[in-house]
């Protein structure tokens, strides 16, 4: 099952309690917090899906805390630099860490300077589906003619990742094992070099989120075949999806969530997860996260867990399968 369909039916259940929840509100542990900024650590670089949809989400919550939420970008490692940092936070509620699915990547590929019970989870915000763009050098002009291309030229086809361990990587590395095509992984920084070299015909495709390279896809400059949710994307229903373009159930999405170091008290978690969940539903708010590629969800502490250890194991088998090495 996706990521975007997998507990959806849980969540609906507690988006509509959503209102007794904020109306009854535990006294939380330390009565007056937050009496001071909040920090959130984003462990990517600025002006990317992932730090876009953080600043949509904190400005609204401050607002509602009624106190500063400080953005502090720590890229590097593919996430792991940022997360270790919040891991060594206090648990006193102001501290909070951005992740994608590339935290449940991270223990596969990497010696982790910190456990993973050092945090705990507190929001599921959204779903961050991938399409496929395709270079116009590729000589194909849908998804099973770049799969029919990619059998018949063996290495042939590259695509690119903003690293090694990406979702977008894995994804890629899932559609070569699903399709029985022999792909290149290229690692880049950031979406932005691989657009170019896109464009330029230097390398073949990339799963990657709608934010930056949709525009010129509009522009003709390069070929986009499908979504990699179950669903198409609203504001491109003649975009079909994997299993429409000829790839059944091949529903691979990335996700932003939120956590806290572990020993943050309950009642903040609650708190913050609550208002989270109201925040996602707000019209403004689902338009800008659509804008950034993003489907608000706004599940609880339980069900990111829930997400976090599904796609732990599924990213584990592909990595083996794949003979993925950060090296």
């Amino acid at each position: 099952m996706s990521n975007i369909g997998r507990i959806r039916s849980a969540i609906l259940g507690s988006v509509l309690g959503l209102g007794a929840v904020l109306a009854s509100q535990p006294a939380l542990a330390a009565d007056d917090w937050p009496n001071k900024p909040i920090e959130v650590i984003v462990p990517y670089t600025p002006g990317g899906s992932t730090d876009t949809v953080a600043r949509f989400v904190m400005k609204e919550l401050e607002e509602r805390l009624g106190q500063p939420i400080i953005i502090q970008n720590r890229p590097g490692a593919n996430s792991t630099i940022g997360t270790a940092q919040a891991t060594r936070a206090k648990p006193d509620g102001y501290t909070f860490l951005m992740i994608l699915a590339a935290y449940a990547v991270n223990p596969h590929l990497y010696d982790l300077n910190y456990s993973l019970d050092q945090l705990t989870p507190v929001s599921y915000i959204a779903d961050l589906p991938l399409f496929l763009f395709v270079s116009n050098s590729v000589p194909a002009d849908n998804l099973e003619e770049l799969i029919e291309y990619g059998k018949e030229n063996p290495g042939a086809l590259t695509f690119g990742s903003s690293g090694v361990g990406a979702s977008a990587h894995l994804t890629g590395e899932s559609f070569g094992l699903r399709t029985g095509t022999e792909l290149v992984h290229i690692p880049y920084n950031g979406s932005a070099p691989i657009l170019t070299d896109l464009v330029n015909g230097e390398v073949s495709m990339v799963f990657d989120p709608i934010l930056i390279p949709m525009p010129y896809a509009k522009e003709g400059r390069i070929k986009v075949f499908a979504i990699t949710s179950p669903e198409r994307w609203p504001d491109e229903p003649d975009i079909p999806t994997m299993a429409e373009a000829g790839l059944p159930d091949f529903n691979m999405s990335s996700w932003a969530g939120l956590m806290a170091p572990t020993g943050t008290p309950d009642d903040i978690i609650e708190r913050i997860s609550a208002e989270i969940a109201d925040i996602v539903q707000d019209p403004k708010i689902i338009q800008q996260f659509h804008q950034a590629g993003f489907v608000p969800v706004g599940g609880s502490p339980a069900d990111l867990d829930e997400l976090i250890k599904t796609d732990t194991q599924m990213y584990g088998e592909i990595i083996e399968k794949a003979n993925v090495t950060i090296n």
